[in-house]
């Protein structure tokens, strides 16, 4: 697989080029490009609320520690899931959004699946992230209007 990196000079006289590219163009120190990223990871249910979140905070130092940002994070509590996973049958719901390069993620990635408390992992590389709580967020804050 071929990449390529985009720098400012390259880029120059190439208007068309610019605004047909569908993600935004960052760039942290070094000048490498930086995509957006969702994660969200379930984690054993017999975790306590502290140690669930706890994981969120450890696999954001590690992100850190390779370079990447942990933009923002979301605890979506303990759901019942659709079927058992490793004879659990609920799990905490975890909810990141990161800044990061692959190298970083693909390491995250890799520690997550080592990490005994973790079950499941999801990353999804989007285009922008979204203001405000996600969908699962707002959710919960519609369920007082009942």
């Amino acid at each position: 697989m071929r990449r390529t990196i985009f720098t400012a000079q390259s880029l120059v006289g190439r208007s068309e080029r610019v605004q047909s590219l569908s993600f935004e163009m960052r760039q942290n120190r070094n000048g490498v490009h930086m995509p957006l990223y969702e994660h969200v990871f379930i984690s054993r249910q017999d975790l306590s609320n502290a140690q669930a979140e706890g994981l969120i905070e450890h696999f954001g130092t590690v992100l850190s520690d390779n370079g990447g940002k942990l933009v923002d994070h979301e605890y979506w509590g303990v759901k019942t899931m659709a079927y058992k996973i490793n004879k659990n049958r609920k799990g905490h719901y975890a909810y990141l959004r990161t800044d990061a390069s692959s190298e970083a993620v693909q390491e995250m990635e890799r520690l997550m699946r080592l990490h005994d408390d973790v079950m499941r992992i999801l990353t999804i590389k989007v285009g922008a992230h979204e203001e405000g709580p996600s969908v699962q967020m707002q959710k919960r804050d519609d369920r007082g209007d009942r």
